[in-house]
């Protein structure tokens, strides 16, 4: 079977910087990347790489950053006062709040969205909004482990289930 249009497909793959070589994230034969083929939920160059492959097969492709997570925008380098992270007790969370790490936040509609902390001074945290991957080009080296017929409510869910898939 080939991978098309609402095909289950198992990957295992390894995803790097292309300009450096860094390991971003690797799968494994034990622990696959595992989803629906072509219900929009992923990279489209993704998709596009892997249509009418099949168990077995190989991959060895590149995305460059404006079709992956797009372009750094600046825009999404926010300062955030510094009271929106003091706590019940009237202090800072020093503990939580801290450069480096990602936290969840809310914007104004109730959206939850992530941001990592990028400095910290008396007045203000900046936080940076881009997606982790935006401005970096990637490269996806891997093979396809298994494609089959996504069953009917797993279309209607819009998730895999099953082992490496969702629970309910």
């Amino acid at each position: 079977m080939t991978i098309e249009n609402n095909t289950v497909v198992s990957v295992n793959y390894l995803l790097t910087k292309k300009d450096t070589g860094e390991q971003i994230e690797q799968t494994s034969k034990e622990n696959p990347f595992v989803f629906i083929f072509g219900t929009g939920g992923l990279l489209e160059d993704f998709e596009t790489n892997l249509r009418g492959k099949k168990a077995g097969d190989t991959f060895d492709f590149f995305i460059e950053h404006k079709r992956g997570y797009g372009v750094r925008d600046e825009q999404h380098m926010v300062l955030i006062p510094i009271e929106a992270f003091v706590g019940e007790d009237g202090k800072f969370d020093d503990e939580n709040v801290k450069v480096g790490v990602t936290l969840p936040m809310v914007d104004n509609e109730g959206g939850r969205l992530y941001g990592v902390v990028m400095e910290i001074n008396a007045e203000n945290v900046k936080m940076d909004f881009n997606h982790p991957l935006a401005g970096q080009d990637l490269h996806f080296k891997g093979e396809v482990i298994e494609v089959r017929v996504a069953s009917e409510e797993e279309l209607s869910h819009g998730h895999v289930h099953g082992e490496h898939g969702h629970h309910h």
